[in-house]
């Protein structure tokens, strides 16, 4: 990564995200904990200083010395030092696409959540996102000078519990909770006390690190989070490495502007470097382009990103999203570092394919193959609803954007109900998924879709009305009198008392048609429709005849249709296996 692994103390860079409630105090936490603030930290952006909220993923960061975990197997220190880089994620909720963009980055979450309210609607939805992506999580009880002294320590006793409660159903049982006033006296106060309890979460996260697993191979990504231009040099994009890596003179493609720059130099922290791998967070200087034409956005090898006007997904309903996943509704869907509009149509196994439910749920990124057929789904099935027990069935969605996305292959993607009401207390999150399969051609539903065979069974019922001979009857009541009949002709029926035949074509004006019993009919079959008649004309037990009785009461012979169509297919053929 620098130029040889002696001739400068190493540094290891780690990720922390900070997220929580919007006013938990995220921010002035970040600053207390900061020595070194990055070009995008702290509330940079003019409407956020206004309102005192952070509305971009801002980053700072600070160094300490290696703690001695971090030594690798042969006792060798890796590196001197650790740079903590804190991403102060935006805390409300139309900036949720803000937050799953950090999150990929992210090695440790610090969930700050305020002593005095407790556990609010988008402290749950952070929670839900670092499940989603992050491993690690630490929680931060802030604003304790805001409770009374002589009843500080049951307070934050009392509130320890009830997050280790909320905790309990999520990989972060058991996770470390500490008390913390970031900014004594609230943000307006001035800069007089001192943060209480921030050297002691100092410690707490040093114990928390591990050596992330970092890349350097594969194509580069890299999420741009700022950008500027120095006069004379270029223009600068400061950001964080997602994937791969980079070097001085190394050609990196902006696939927003469609274009390829050379990179002129790049530094980590203010200090030069020559190149910088994934989980580094990085300045990169290009030679000269317009800076507010890319504010935010990803920067990559060339040609690595794909721009995509549908994809297929995998899909799980997030527990804690109560309303139902509708085909042919429309969700934001966060995919890579972009949130746009897509309607969705649901998936799954045809019944007779469905393995045994596994008492552990499938990998989402199980690769996904065109070469089977798949069972067209009104709504997401989910076990919950049904009250069993065990992980949802294994299904996927047909995601149709309402304009193209650039994403990189495999990627995290998560479907939110952005419009609900932010105040509603409810979770706005609704299903998560990885990105298996992208529709690059504009005309995908003429070229593509065709190829996915996911279809509807239809089943249809009618009657006999009469025979005809021992090898044909006559049907009714199974379609309209408008339907063209010859659509229909070779399908198979059967009959409700077990023998099967064939449409052969219509008999009449009516909707009415015939049907070929291979086999005959067998004599009781025979026996039933000509006695149905007979008991209309004899007006049955006990009562005077009457030649009015319709002659449907008694007709006791059904007729059922049995096809299925693939919703893709442009012919609408009718398949009967």
């Amino acid at each position: 990564m620098t130029e040889s692994p002696d001739s400068r103390a190493k540094t290891l860079n780690f990720n922390v995200g900070v997220l929580g409630h919007v006013d938990s105090g995220k921010t002035s936490l970040a600053r207390a904990l900061s020595s070194t603030a990055s070009t995008a930290a702290f509330d940079k952006n003019p409407q956020s200083r206004e309102r005192g909220i952070t509305l971009d993923l801002g980053f700072s960061s600070f160094t300490v010395d290696c703690p001695d975990h971090l030594r690798d197997n042969k006792g060798q220190q890796q590196y001197d030092s650790l740079q903590f880089t804190l991403v102060d994620c935006p805390g409300h909720a139309s900036l949720i696409r803000t937050i799953i963009g950090g999150a990929q980055i992210i090695d440790l979450m610090m969930l700050v959540v305020d002593v005095v309210k407790g556990v609010q609607t988008q402290t749950a939805e952070c929670l839900l996102i670092g499940e989603l992506t992050c491993p690690r999580m630490v929680v931060v009880l802030n604003k304790i000078d805001l409770l009374p002294p002589n009843k500080r320590q049951s307070a934050i006793e009392k509130m320890t519990k009830r997050l280790h409660k909320t905790l309990e159903s999520t990989r972060f049982k058991e996770c470390p909770v500490i008390a913390v006033a970031a900014k004594p006296g609230g943000p307006e106060a001035p800069e007089l006390e001192e943060p209480q309890g921030v050297p002691e979460l100092i410690e707490l996260l040093k114990k928390q690190t591990y050596l992330p697993k970092r890349d350097a191979k594969g194509d580069l990504l890299m999420a741009v989070d700022h950008c500027f231009s120095i006069r004379g040099q270029g223009t600068v994009m400061t950001g964080t490495i997602l994937q791969g890596s980079l070097a001085i003179n190394d050609t990196v493609e902006i696939p927003v502007l469609k274009v390829t720059k050379k990179i002129k130099s790049v530094q980590m922290f203010r200090k030069p470097v020559s190149g910088a791998m994934q989980g580094d967070r990085v300045g990169v200087c290009v030679t000269q382009f317009d800076p507010k034409l890319l504010e935010r956005g990803l920067v990559c090898t060339p040609g690595s990103l794909r721009t995509l006007y549908a994809a297929i997904i995998s899909t799980r309903k997030i527990g804690y999203f109560k309303g139902s996943l509708s085909t042919r509704a429309k969700f934001h869907i966060t995919v890579g570092h972009e949130t746009v509009m897509a309607k969705v149509t649901f998936f799954g196994l045809p019944p007779a394919d469905t393995e045994p439910t596994p008492s552990e749920p499938s990998s989402l990124e199980t690769p996904f193959t065109f070469d089977r057929e798949y069972s067209y789904q009104d709504e997401y099935v989910s076990r919950q609803k049904e009250a069993a027990s065990g992980p949802d069935p294994e299904q996927w969605a047909l995601l149709e954007f309402e304009r193209p996305v650039t994403c990189p292959a495999l990627c995290l993607v998560i479907g939110s109900k952005l419009d609900t009401d932010i105040h509603a207390n409810a979770c706005r999150l609704a299903f998560q998924g990885c990105l298996l399969h992208g529709f690059e051609d504009k005309s995908y539903a003429e070229t593509s879709l065709p190829q996915l065979r996911i279809f509807k069974t239809k089943h249809k019922e009618g009657q006999v009305e009469r025979v005809t001979d021992d090898y044909s009857v006559i049907g009714r009541s199974l379609f309209k009198k408008e339907t063209n009949l010859q659509l229909f002709v070779g399908l198979k029926v059967s009959l409700s008392t077990g023998e099967s035949g064939v449409i052969e074509g219509g008999f009449g004006q009516s909707g009415k048609f015939k049907i070929r019993i291979q086999e005959g009919l067998r004599p009781e079959t025979k026996q039933l429709l000509s006695s149905s008649k007979k008991k209309g004309k004899s007006g049955g037990k006990g009562g005077p005849s009457s030649e009015e009785e319709p002659k449907t009461e008694s007709q006791p012979v059904s007729i059922h249709l049995h096809f299925k169509r693939y919703v893709f297919d442009p012919h609408k053929k009718m398949v009967q296996s």
